[in-house]
């Protein structure tokens, strides 16, 4: 099925949604994946600190990230690889989370971002006894998933929303949203009356 965009997944250094270490990226177009990607990244000032547990999932510690690009710096080449799809990701608010808080904490400027969640998903098209990424990509036929890598990870992701389109003949991602009942989200951030910049909230994540 002809579906098109980006699947994207983030490691945390800690448990700030702003700490973000490293992304993974996978291009999808008419539903094929075409391209994909991934690196690390220096968390920003304040939100750097590495927690046993994350480096036990992710295996990234602080001196992994000490000459990597920081958020700012990285942040162009992430939205210039998504151009302007939607961005699909395995428990989308996480990842949209991250986005979001990383850019707070750097004050860097974020578009409007349309997101699209493999986990919702995956909870209407299998019937599983969990919906956790390894169990949901297996159902879609992927079965290389290096857990908590983060392009393994966004290749998962972009797997399970390839075979829901497939499942359901869904013609592209509306359709599959329509189709399975998971409506397509946005991610905004924007200025108070006071001028500080804060995420929307409410419907921002659907």
């Amino acid at each position: 099925m002809p579906v098109s965009f980006t699947a994207i997944d983030f490691e945390t250094a800690n448990r700030s949604p702003a700490s973000a270490c490293a992304v993974g990226l996978v291009k999808v177009v008419d539903g094929a994946v075409v391209e994909s990607d991934s690196w690390l990244i220096r968390p920003p000032a304040g939100h750097d600190s590495f927690t046993p547990f994350n480096v036990r999932l992710h295996g990234i510690a602080e001196a992994d990230v000490s000459e990597a690009p920081t958020w700012t710096a990285q942040l162009p080449r992430l939205l210039e690889f998504a151009d302007g799809d939607v961005l699909v990701a395995h428990n989308a608010p996480f990842d949209l989370g991250v986005m979001a808080a990383a850019s707070l904490a750097t004050d860097a400027a974020l578009p409007v971002l349309r997101h699209f969640c493999s986990l919702r998903t995956a909870r209407r098209v299998y019937d599983l006894a969990s919906y956790r990424l390894p169990l949901a990509a297996a159902a879609a036929g992927f079965t290389d998933l290096v857990h908590h890598d983060p392009r393994s990870d966004a290749e998962a992701a972009a797997a399970i929303v390839i075979d829901a389109a497939r499942r359901t003949g869904a013609a592209d991602l509306d359709a599959l949203a329509n189709a399975v009942g998971v409506r397509i989200g946005e991610l905004a951030i924007h200025s108070d009356r006071s001028g500080a910049e804060r995420l929307v909230s409410g419907a921002t994540f659907g």
